[in-house]
């Protein structure tokens, strides 16, 4: 799952190197924190959030194929 969201996360944004990925255990499920460098979180997010939900969309499928749970957090 962390490879899934860091590869769509390079994909979208200009400074790659910036792009860090880590997952934590919450709870019982997994949150995935996605930092990107400040100029690009607009690019991570989209226009009202619609390419954020979509790669929670996505996290969310993903995970469910495993039998886990997973969320995403974009971190400034």
């Amino acid at each position: 799952m962390k490879e899934l969201v860091e590869y769509i996360a390079t994909a979208l944004v200009d400074d790659t190197n910036a792009v860090r990925v880590q997952e934590v255990e919450k709870g019982g499920s997994t949150v995935i924190e996605l930092v990107v460098a400040k100029e690009d979180v607009g690019k991570v997010v989209g226009k009202h959030g619609r390419t954020a939900k979509a790669i929670r969309t996505l996290l969310s499928v993903s995970s469910a194929k495993h039998g886990k749970r997973a969320g995403l957090e974009i971190i400034e």
